[in-house]
This record gives C-alpha cells, sequence and structure tokens, in this order.
C-alpha cells in the first residue's frame, strides 16, 4: 500500500481526525481535495447559505496555501447544492464574482443533493501542483 501524502490546513486536523478523512491527497503532480463545507472550527455549519459558500472557500483555500496552491491552480471543480432551483441564483454570484478569478475558468461539474450532513453547499476540487 502507498503512503498517502496527506495535506492539513492549519487549525482543523482535530475536525479532520473526528470525522476519519484526509482534507487533501498529493499524488502525480495533482492536488485532491475533499468537499469542503462553511462549518466553523467546531463543525458546525455557518448559519446562513451565504455564511456557507464563504466558509467553504475560506477552507478550501486553506487547504490549497497548504500545498502551495491557490485557487489559480485549480482545474477541476465539483458543488453539491442541496435545492438548486432556490439556492443557485443566491449562490452562483458569491463563487464566480469573488473567488472564482478570470478566465480561463476551471472545469465545473454542479450536482443537485437532498442532504449535505446539514450543510446547504460543498466544494471539492482537483489542483495542480507547483513544479
Amino acid at each position: 500500500m502507498t503512503t498517502r501524502d496527506v495535506v492539513f490546513p492549519a487549525g482543523r486536523q482535530a475536525l479532520y481526525d473526528k470525522n476519519r478523512y484526509s482534507p487533501a491527497i498529493r499524488a502525480n503532480g495533482l492536488l485532491f481535495v475533499s468537499g469542503q463545507v462553511g462549518s466553523r472550527e467546531d463543525g458546525s455549519p455557518e448559519p446562513t447559505l451565504e455564511g456557507q459558500v464563504r466558509g467553504a472557500f475560506d477552507n478550501l483555500n486553506a487547504i490549497l496555501a497548504a500545498a502551495g496552491c491557490s485557487f489559480a491552480d485549480v482545474i477541476d471543480v465539483t458543488v453539491f447544492l442541496v435545492n438548486p432551483e432556490q439556492t443557485f441564483e443566491k449562490v452562483w454570484p458569491i463563487v464566480t464574482n469573488e473567488y472564482w478569478g478570470s478566465a480561463p475558468h476551471p472545469t465545473l461539474t454542479g450536482i443537485g443533493v437532498t442532504w449535505l450532513y446539514g450543510f446547504d453547499f460543498e466544494i471539492k476540487v482537483v489542483a495542480k501542483l507547483p513544479a
């Protein structure tokens, strides 16, 4: 078995240990980031959808930074939304105007779901590691 090259953002390892998953794994020049939600330090959700989106990106950006990356290195994005018919129009302007950056944009898959462990938004990415 290959040892996983795990990336932990500062101050969050206890949360990942409790839930038994890795925030990100380096492999073959890529960084595979687990789905990130807008959780507070104790793991509870931010109370508003907008807060969850911003918190998810804050958590994502902390993981990317711990690996020496930024969102500019992201090549593939998967977004999960609870009730996308009601939430997409609120979420997408935050994503694209505050975090997405300029073109060319990463690839995107958007998935509507019915449950995200008490959250309404989750984002997972694959990024290219610096040489």
